[in-house]
């Protein structure tokens, strides 16, 4: 395989070399392990796919090459690039890693999106330590990590996968000299590198057999993911990189808080990062999700934290070797000694020993209370459980204060604190389990308690008012709703089983397993009651989160909480959790259902309708961002996400999911797992200390704008993607949507019934079947007619706007202003918008974001996925209208910002694109090839019927296309 396709220096010279030896390696085990015919095919490919992207033009005769291809070969070829794209990946990660450790050493300032950046700035801004003291009161950053059908890595693949970029980072040890970059090469006896480094050629061997075991690892599973297969690879990160990440940021945080607000030193730093999890909790559109699960996801959650605090306390056992015939204890170590049980004459003047002996054991007894087990092995005996973290925090602090009373205080600080800050941030249940349900579900399982109970028949059937009015009234019963012996449906037996098991797990491991209940498609009080009214019949003391996703369940966002707490009842129950509101705003289904403009500034107008309702109120409003990977959903860089918000909607606490291969992508390393979470507690810290959007008097006129434009883009995406008649069918031909549903990637099913309309398919696969054909239609699309109609004064700013479906122009009398300045109104209101990208972060984010989808695009590749649609009604003018708009927003993003490029403010990226675009237009081709014939039924009848060893064409086929879309969404990156 090759070197990148176009050479850099300086600065990006090490990465180049990486990259170039990667690429080597992979093609020497191509060449021996696939044979020399299949090592022609791939490089002939690669130099036809790398002159072809250079020269900006598609290439016929690599079309017809890989076409033409055996599926054998087409296979080698895709696992080949497929590879490389990871590869290329690690290359990138571990640069980035170098990059950032270049900048600490040189002494330069702090980079934005760290710690230390965002500190220097609320000192520049005058934040008092007392102001800050309240921020961080109640301080909260916690991601919560969810499971979705684009997550595509296997766990060996991950391992593999670090392997690798700690021997690339092991090179830099290596180099003769530091700011010189390595070639990469090797000598042909593999000794040294050539350019005269003393790296040594057992470097290069050690990454040839990582390479080698990659080549020889299926990238695909066999059989589909278990929701229990999803949980157990989330928590693999916790060991891997989370407690270490998460720990040393606590540690690094407060101490630079003290260091520059000396007055700090007294006030306690909470945890500051509180992970979660969906996985297990969430049955939203997953039947797979049972109370089983639920069960089984908390009991796993509960032992990797127990089994990390058992480890860590019986690693102090045997380090605090202190003799009491040298060092003066304290009595109350003496005490926890004397109660260890433990009588070893051995440890007789060992008190520490013996203390944390019977501390580890009282651990252990805890975790067999909790979860049933033991989850490690222990030095001594159970002894009587805990009944709370916070009392081990407390021996632990007996510990820590008997050894600085005899001088062994940096002991203390070195050893016992990361213990107890460890029990401090994961208790005894490591993250918290959301549960998750749609409404509609809701409704249907209370209705049906109701009637069984003999209270209503036609719950389903009344008004809202009548609903509350019920509701309520059960809150207020201190009777069960449920019936002894009645028979109930197979779902609400189901729902009231869940909501059990949660409780169940709430008793055992404590109440921060299971701190809360997202409600999906809410939209009115009696949603949020009824989901009061199931956790009462369960015992499930727990905060009950309402999550808009729609737009109009976003515009209605802030009256429907408004209503809601004006409910008495409702208000105590906030009250009672410490008057702390969670509400979740939803980013994919409210782009697919708007399109991506209207969705973010919907988004933006239902926080700051919620920030006002919540101050009228009293209450403390926490959001929950539902973002995904992709910027059709939410994603992009999240530093520049946060401060972004409206003022006042990051009060000290954020959540937000990871979700899919970003997950991966942030946590697979240590270090990028650090940054990752520093990135979002520093901007989290900054959005909650200082006006981040400083628009003055201009805010309202700045908002008056995006909401014309935001109807206008909402007008041009629904008028296309839910008004041109057959464009469900056009999408299905044009995207892999079927295929991806069969990939043994994810649990849940890709829609939420067994209906083809665009409004029931899940997000998710919505968007990673527009990244597959490279047109990233969620990231884009009506942006760029948008900002063409408000420029030119086209429509009243209501969408009330006369499209020709055809070919989207715009039906006008000619006059750009609408009152006869022409050209001179025309230039005024860009420069209005120019002015607004500059001085506003939410305009700003929004555009960076989109440039990022439109240099991800290609709609060179995607013209090619128009053959799929042939025979489809109305499938060319939609392509055309995509085309026409993808050329539009590319046009009006460079005049709003005044970049020469889409990528100006993002070189890093734009790097990227350079070196690993022409390796994935090849997986686009073949991907094309293997559809064609999998939709076209081109399969040998006489050899399907094969075993698992020897596999049939149609297997061969369906494996091809689940390849191309593996290798795909790794070198795109954020593609679900």
């Amino acid at each position: 395989m090759p070197s990148t396709t176009a050479t850099t220096t300086g600065k990006d010279s090490r990465l180049d070399a990486d990259i170039h030896l990667l690429g080597s390696l992979l093609g020497d085990v191509i060449r021996e392990q696939a044979g020399e015919h299949v090592y022609a095919v791939v490089e002939q490919v690669r130099r036809m796919a790398v002159d072809a992207r250079r020269a900006g033009r598609s290439d016929p005769e690599l079309v017809a090459l890989l076409d033409g291809l055996d599926v054998d070969t087409a296979l080698h070829v895709a696992r080949a690039f497929s590879w490389f794209s990871l590869l290329a990946n690690i290359a990138e990660d571990v640069h980035s890693n170098r990059r950032r450790a270049h900048h600490r050493r040189s002494g330069s300032p702090p980079q934005a999106g760290s710690l230390n950046h965002t500190l220097d700035r609320l000192q520049t801004a005058g934040v008092d330590g007392q102001r800050l003291g309240r921020v961080l009161d109640r301080l909260l950053v916690s991601p919560v990590l969810t499971a979705h059908p684009t997550e595509v890595r296997r766990k060996t693949v991950l391992d593999n996968q670090r392997a690798i970029a700690h021997l690339l980072a092991e090179r830099d040890d290596h180099a003769v000299d530091g700011s010189r970059a390595v070639d990469g090469s090797r000598a042909v006896d593999g000794s040294r590198a050539v350019d005269g480094s003393d790296e040594p050629g057992a470097l290069v061997d050690e990454l040839r057999l990582k390479v080698l075991m990659l080549w020889q690892t299926a990238i695909l599973r066999l059989t589909k993911l278990r929701v229990r297969d999803e949980i157990n690879e989330s928590l693999g990160y916790y060991d891997l990189t989370l407690f270490t990440a998460i720990g040393s940021l606590q540690t690094d945080a407060r101490h630079e808080l003290v260091r520059r607000w000396p007055e700090l030193a007294t006030h306690a730093l909470p945890a500051v990062i509180r992970m979660g999890s969906w996985i297990g909790g969430d049955r939203d559109g997953n039947p797979f999700v049972t109370a089983d699960v639920v069960r089984y996801a908390l009991d796993r959650q509960a032992s990797i934290a127990f089994a990390h605090h058992l480890d860590a306390v019986g690693a102090l056992a045997i380090e605090l070797s202190m003799s009491a015939r040298l060092v003066n204890p304290s009595i109350a170590l003496i005490d926890l000694a004397d109660a260890s049980g433990d009588d070893s004459p051995f440890r007789a003047d060992e008190p520490y020993r013996r203390a944390l002996r019977g501390m580890q054991g009282r651990l252990a007894a805890t975790a067999r209370l909790a979860i049933g087990r033991v989850p490690t092995a222990i030095l001594g005996d159970e002894r009587d459980p805990y009944d709370s973290p916070s009392d081990l925090m407390g021996d632990l602090d007996v510990v820590a204060a008997s050894l600085a009373g005899h001088g062994a205080a940096t002991v203390a600080a070195a050893l016992v604190e990361p213990v107890r800050r460890d029990v401090e941030l994961f208790g005894f249940h490591l993250c918290g389990l959301d549960l998750r349900q749609n409404s509609a579900v809701h409704e249907q399982t209370v209705a049906e308690l109701l009637a069984r109970a003999g209270v209503s028949d036609t719950y389903a059937a009344l008004g809202e008012d009548d609903r509350r009015r019920v509701l309520l009234a059960e809150l207020a019963s201190p009777r069960p709703l449920q019936v002894p012996r009645a028979t109930y449906s197979e779902r609400t037996t189901s729902e009231l089983a869940i909501v059990a098991a949660a409780a169940d797990g709430v008793h055992r491991i404590g109440t921060p397993a299971v701190p809360h209940y997202v409600i999906s498609a809410c939209s009115a009080v009696s949603d949020v009651l009824e989901v009061a009214v199931l956790a009462k019949e369960a015992g499930l003391d727990v905060d009950i989160v309402p999550l808009f996703e729609t737009i109009d369940d976003l515009h209605q966002a802030g009256a429907t909480l408004d209503a809601l707490l004006a409910q008495p009842w409702y208000r105590a129950h906030v009250r009672a959790h410490g008057d702390s509101q969670e509400v979740m705003i939803g980013y994919s289904d409210s782009n697919k259902d708007g399109g991506y403009l209207a969705a973010n500034w919907s988004l933006y107008e239902a926080e700051a309708a919620l920030v006002a309702v919540a101050r009228r109120h009293g209450v403390h409003l926490r959001l929950f961002h539902g973002r995904g990977g992709t910027v059709g959903r939410g994603g992009g860089p999240a530093y520049e996400a946060i401060l972004a918000q409206p003022p006042g909607s990051v009060d000290g606490a954020l959540r937000v999911t990871e979700q899919g291969e970003i997950v991966a992508a942030k946590f697979a390393d240590g270090e990028l797992a650090r940054r990752n979470l520093e990135t979002v507690l520093a901007a989290t810290l900054e959005a909650s200390c200082v006006d981040t959007e400083r628009l003055g008097g201009d805010a309202d006129g700045y908002r008056e704008v995006v909401t014309e434009l935001a109807a206008l883009a909402r007008a041009e995406y629904r008028s296309l993607v839910y008004e041109t008649p057959g464009f469900a069918d056009v999408f299905r031909a044009l995207t892999p949507i079927g295929e991806i549903a069969s990939l043994n990637i994810g649990s849940r099913p890709a829609s939420r019934t067994a209906s083809n309309r665009i409004e029931d398919l899940r997000a998710i696969p919505w968007v990673f079947s527009w990244s597959q054909s490279r047109i990233m239609l969620p990231g884009w699309y009506g942006t760029g007619m948008a900002l063409e109609r408000w420029v030119r004064g086209v429509g009243d700013g209501n969408g009330d706007v006369d499209v020709d479906v055809e070919d989207g122009d715009v039906e006008g009398d000619g006059d750009i202003e609408g009152n006869g300045d022409g050209d001179a109104g025309e230039a005024s209101r860009l420069e209005t918008l120019r002015e607004m990208h500059t001085r506003w972060p939410f305009l700003r984010a929004v555009l960076s974001n989109m440039g990022m989808v439109l240099a991800k695009s290609d709609l060179t590749i995607a013209d090619r996925y128009r053959e799929l649609t042939a025979g489809v009604p109305g499938a060319d003018a939609v392509v055309d209208r995509i085309v026409a708009e993808h050329q539009r927003s590319v046009h009006w993003l460079l005049q709003v910002t005044g970049d020469a490029t889409l990528l100006a403010d993002n070189p890093a990226l734009s790097r990227s694109i350079r070196n690993r675009f022409a390796y994935l237009d090849p997986l686009n081709h073949l991907q094309l090839a293997f559809l064609r014939r999998h939709r076209a039924g081109l399969i040998d009848d006489a050899i399907v019927d094969n075993d698992d060893e020897h596999p049939g064409e149609q297997e061969l086929v369906e494996r091809g296309i689940q390849l191309t879309l593996n290798g795909l969404a790794t070198g795109l990156r954020n593609s679900g």
